[in-house]
């Protein structure tokens, strides 16, 4: 009873987006969707062995606002980027940067962080060296490129996930 009632609020949030998906309030998607929600809810766990742990909100908040910012300005400088044409003075290219962070959510949550940021993407990861690869479409500082991402991102999550 105790798994069940802990897997409810993914349920509710599955049913809401096969509703949501299937733009219909029937009785029979109500029941299919209701049906699969609880289906995959309880399966999840399984799924998932490794389960994170957030050590510090506080931290994942101020985090939450830096990314916000960076993500604004980098639009901004995205932006300037395209509307000058492809000689604006860009350089981009690859650029490996040596991580710390171990923790599978931490690592998650860098690439989402990475991949939502214009201009960048996450382009490979080395678990055994622990190097991340990035492509960047402004390649112009890699060492400041390389700080932002080690003290900006790398450092609170390290402090949020391990």
């Amino acid at each position: 009873m105790r798994r069940l009632l802990q897997s409810l609020p993914l349920a509710c949030l599955l049913l809401v987006l096969w509703l949501v998906l299937n733009d219909s309030l029937s009785a029979g998607h109500l029941i299919l969707g209701a049906a699969i929600a609880l289906t995959l809810a309880l399966l999840a766990p399984v799924l998932r062995p490794v389960r994170a742990r957030l050590s510090h909100p506080l931290t994942a908040l101020r985090l939450a606002g830096h990314v916000a910012a960076d993500i604004a300005r980098s639009n901004r400088d995205v932006g300037r980027i395209i509307l000058r044409g492809p000689k604006a003075g860009t350089e981009p290219g690859f650029l490996d940067i040596q991580l710390r962070i171990r923790d599978p959510h931490g690592l998650a949550t860098l690439a989402c962080i990475i991949t939502f940021t214009p201009g960048t993407v996450w382009a490979g990861h080395d678990p055994e060296r622990n190097i991340l690869t990035l492509h960047v479409l402004d390649l112009s500082d890699p060492q400041g490129l390389t700080r932002i991402i080690q003290d900006r991102y790398e450092r609170p999550l390290m402090e949020i996930f391990e």
